[in-house]
């Protein structure tokens, strides 16, 4: 059914009903909460200046146009990056607390994907991630997504399935009892506490990894380490902060919020798969936690 382009305000209406889903679209293909809210802003600039009375299906017009808003951001962002390791464009964490009351971090938590993979999909070429988010986690047909990236859809879906592979052979899944999440996170925390390096081992998993995002201010922060005994030997660098943390969701899954005299110190977000922890993101720069309203 065609939009009625005489109405503005109707108009909004109809787009409000979209905004969730535009925003989970775009914060899965861009990582950053802000760029997604911008990103979804622009879609409604577009859509206004439009004549709405043309489109036929205004969820799928909008989708694929946040798509296509979206992938010129990833290729200019890319085009500036340097350095292949690139801590600043590490993917923000969608947090929330057990307490919490926010009805629109709530919604942004539902519709997240574990920070692990995230951390996946930005390793992959802008014209992978689109395709990879818009089929396979929005059902996107590749007719719809190849004239976005000026592609035919056959070259649009080996995009896809090169994505996927990566994904499938890179992103752990975690283990679905939550409770269990916890469990281990906590014993994490009591051992570093406790400086028991042979506890760490037995939570750890042999290949664990940890990223780190310190930015500017904390360079020293700025690491990514492989291996259980390597993990659990640089265990005291984030010990500081066990006094410190408050059990939080972070991408739905186990973590810690780190917030010491009123100001926000670190996020930890873990990957527990078979009772151990595989992966953990650590997210300490002040800028950005600031700017996510950590606290």
């Amino acid at each position: 059914m065609a939009v009625a382009s005489n109405d503005l305000d109707e108009l909004a209406r109809r787009f409000e009903e979209h905004r969730r889903q535009l925003k989970s679209v775009a914060y899965r293909v861009l990582g950053s909460l802000s760029e997604a809210d911008d990103a979804v802003q622009e879609a409604w600039i577009r859509l206004s200046r439009t004549d709405a009375a043309t489109i036929d299906n205004l969820g799928a017009w909008l989708t694929t146009v946040v798509g296509r808003i979206c992938l010129n951001v990833l290729r200019a962002r890319t085009a500036r990056r340097e350095d292949v390791l690139d801590f600043a464009a590490s993917p923000d964490p969608v947090i929330s607390y057990e307490d919490s009351a926010d009805p629109e971090r709530e919604a942004e938590l539902a519709d997240s994907v574990g920070l692990a993979l995230m951390v996946v999909l930005g390793t992959l070429s802008p014209a992978e991630r689109l395709s990879f988010v818009l089929h396979d986690m929005f059902a996107v047909p590749f007719e719809e997504i190849a004239p976005v990236l000026g592609k035919t859809p056959a070259a649009t879906r080996q995009l896809a399935s090169r994505a996927r592979r990566r994904v499938q052979g890179h992103a752990p899944v975690p283990d679905p009892d939550l409770g269990r999440q916890r469990e281990v996170v906590s014993a994490y925390f009591a051992a570093v506490r406790d400086g028991d390096f042979e506890r760490l081992l037995t939570i750890l998993h042999p290949d664990v990894v940890i990223r780190s995002t310190g930015g500017p201010a904390r360079p020293a922060l700025n690491v990514m380490l492989s291996g259980a005994r390597t993990v659990a030997g640089q265990a005291v660098l984030f010990g500081q902060f066990a006094p410190h943390a408050r059990a939080a969701l972070i991408n739905g899954a186990a973590g810690v919020v780190v917030v010491a005299n009123g100001r926000p110190v670190a996020t930890m977000a873990f990957v527990v798969t078979d009772g151990l922890i595989v992966a953990i993101d650590v997210l300490a720069d002040p800028a950005r936690l600031t700017q996510l309203g950590v606290g």
